[in-house]
């Protein structure tokens, strides 16, 4: 009688150990969430990947595939080509803003000042008027390699005109000095997106007599709109303009 009794209470605590373990599994864990699959990817995470990306040397490796790219098709292109022309947009491109980009932590805030003393974010116009921006290298490489080609290097940008001579003196400086014309946005004019201000511009120079041979941007709306035999793009997951 004594052992049935036993065998009992032990059936019993094992029976109620084993429900006990059903129920602890069943629960939902510290780390499972209830949420929805439609949110788009998180803000922070793109920002760390992004930052990841550079300062992993994979942005350099890009820029340097892209741009041999088309160093490649120039060195080719331009000898059979009537006026070859090279068309470069400037930041991101010939340009690198990553100074300000990583200030203001993948933001991009026009106006507001530019104080490089102050640990705070920058306007990006402010920054502009710097002149401060150092050449993206593998850029610098192929406009010389076109220029010494014979074929005519114009920079078309989004920037406005009243950054001329802050622009022009920042290209110079690192290099770019020997380039055929510098495009910019009249002051006080919009666009909805940067094709409706570039790709006239292309059309134009097409007018001219110019073989554009090579467009080259970091952004898809520097190279949409046609008038050039090969647009390339080079890797840009910093910021986005229409």
């Amino acid at each position: 009688m004594r052992q049935g009794i036993g065998f009992k209470r032990a059936m019993r605590h094992g029976l109620l150990g084993l429900m006990s373990l059903v129920a602890s599994c069943a629960m939902p864990q510290a780390d499972t969430f209830v949420t929805v699959a439609s949110q788009p990817a998180n803000v922070g995470d793109a920002g760390n990947a992004a930052l990841a990306y550079h300062d992993s040397g994979d942005y350099d490796r890009g820029l340097a595939e892209v741009a041999g790219q088309a160093g490649q098709w120039i060195a080719t292109r331009a000898k059979t080509a009537k006026q070859p022309a090279l068309v470069l947009d400037i930041d991101e491109t010939a340009l690198s803003n990553w100074e300000i980009i990583k200030r203001d932590d993948f933001g991009r805030p026009i106006g507001g000042p530019c104080d490089l003393a102050l640990d705070a974010p920058c306007g990006w116009a402010a920054w502009d008027q710097l002149g401060r921006d150092p050449a993206i290298v593998p850029t610098l490489q192929m406009f010389q390699q076109a220029r010494a080609l014979g074929v005519a290097v114009f920079f078309l940008t989004g920037r406005p005109e009243n950054q001329r001579a802050a622009t022009e003196r920042n290209l110079r400086a690192v290099g770019y000095d020997d380039f055929a014309k510098l495009y910019m946005v009249p002051d006080g004019q919009h666009f909805a997106s940067a094709a409706d201000f570039k790709a006239p511009i292309r059309a134009q120079l097409e007018q001219q007599g110019y073989t554009i041979i090579a467009n080259m941007g970091d952004q898809p709306s520097d190279l949409a709109g046609g008038h050039a035999e090969r647009s390339f793009l080079l890797p840009d997951p910093f910021y986005r303009v229409k």
